[in-house]
């Protein structure tokens, strides 16, 4: 069993490392330039785009592990007693998966005020990303919390 799995992994990140190799410059920059956009409206708290932006069956895995949906997301980056600080992200990866698939992958420290009550988290997070006709909308979020090292 553990063998066919490691097989199966192995094969589909074959299978996306051929597909980034083969991705034009311009789908990569068309992917970035969305994950940018994405990334920004949830800082904002652009209720508006994120509703554009992230699908109607987005499956959002928060960093305890729980699975939540489309409405939730959206929630959580629109409390009106929160705002968040700017980000800057590390370690990021932006992978095109095929010719309406992606990711976009990165490490960042996200704070700000929750509640009205100041917070600091560092997360990495995953979003893949497909396209619907001419845009790209969040289908598939997954974050993971992790120690705050002493910077």
């Amino acid at each position: 069993m553990k063998t066919s799995l490691f097989r199966a992994t192995m094969l589909a990140l074959a299978l996306s490392a051929s597909a980034a190799a083969e991705a034009p410059q311009s789908d990569i920059a068309d992917l970035t330039a969305f994950a940018d956009a994405f990334d920004a409206a949830q800082i904002a708290q652009d209720r508006a785009a994120l509703d554009r932006m992230v699908a109607d069956d987005l499956v959002f895995i928060d960093g305890s592990g729980k699975r939540y949906g489309k409405a939730f997301f959206i929630e959580g980056w629109t409390g009106p007693d929160d705002d968040y600080d700017p980000v800057t992200l590390k370690d990021r990866a932006v992978l095109p998966l095929g010719r309406d698939t992606g990711l976009a992958s990165a490490e960042t420290i996200l704070s700000g005020r929750a509640a009205g009550k100041p917070f600091r988290v560092r997360i990495r997070f995953t979003d893949i990303f497909r396209r619907h006709g001419d845009s790209w909308q969040a289908s598939y979020i997954h974050v993971t919390r992790m120690p705050i090292d002493d910077e």
